[in-house]
């Protein structure tokens, strides 16, 4: 039964830090693990994979040591089934707004006596082998991180009692769409909801996660770590411009004198 190493960090109370890929890149999962980077998002929600990519996206992530976890595109029981039948660790689930919600996706992304998902075998149950049906399910609970996305105006009015929902691990907290929600509110009147909002997970016992960070921008997701944040997403595609423009910035001034 392979461990869950980002619920494990996030319980000895330090943060992790993940890229979110879009893209079917296996090659790019294994990178970011040789980086020493704690879990991938394998965005499919916004991203182009489809199950079987992500399927190999998961051995990529299993064979460098970094934990897979899929933003999935819907609430639907069906689609949390696909996903972690794949293999993913984790599950981020985009516009969960109500507590109702939030119950309804942890059960459906854990075995009995938690929740009601549908046991199959299967690689996320090592194909059948060494394990006993129980063991099995019983293991893929504990390692499992529920991750309501809070990316709404409602979402944040019901944070606490989405928050209470046991079963649900981390609370996402994603700038783009809760600025959207707002009537697109300004980057500051969206810094200060989430200032807001960290505050109160942290409080309720559930981790807290943060999306929408700059590479550029360590200062904030500093300030974000210390209000309560341990669970810090960014776009792979943000690091790889950023690299890249360091490195034209550099060579060209360097060529240039």
């Amino acid at each position: 039964m392979r461990v869950n190493t980002t619920k494990n960090k996030l319980s000895e109370g330090f943060p992790v830090f993940g890229p979110i890929i879009n893209e079917y890149s296996p090659g790019m999962v294994e990178i970011f693990g040789a980086l020493d980077y704690d879990f991938v998002m394998i965005d499919c929600e916004h991203g182009s994979m489809n199950v079987a990519q992500v399927e190999n996206m998961v051995r990529a992530s299993e064979s460098f040591g970094i934990t897979p976890i899929a933003r999935i595109p819907d609430h639907n029981d069906a689609t949390i089934l696909r996903f972690l039948d794949r293999g993913v660790q984790g599950i981020i689930v985009p516009h969960v707004n109500t507590r109702s919600q939030a119950e309804s996706i942890s059960r459906a992304a854990r075995y009995y006596p938690e929740g009601h998902r549908g046991v199959g075998g299967g690689r996320s149950h090592n194909y059948g082998v060494g394990l006993s049906r129980s063991e099995s399910t019983s293991g893929l609970n504990s390692n499992l991180l529920v991750i309501p996305m809070i990316e709404e105006v409602e979402a944040v009015q019901n944070v606490d009692e989405i928050a209470s929902v046991e079963g649900v691990d981390i609370l996402h907290v994603a700038p783009g769409d809760l600025a959207q929600s707002m009537g697109n509110a300004s980057v500051d009147e969206v810094r200060n909801v989430m200032d807001e909002v960290i505050p109160k997970i942290k409080t309720s016992g559930k981790w807290s996660g943060v999306g929408g960070n700059s590479p550029s921008d360590i200062t904030r997701i500093l300030d974000l770590i210390n209000l309560g944040a341990n669970f810090v997403t960014v776009g792979a595609n943000a690091i790889l411009i950023k690299a890249a423009q360091d490195f034209k910035l550099q060579i060209t001034e360097r060529i240039e004198k």
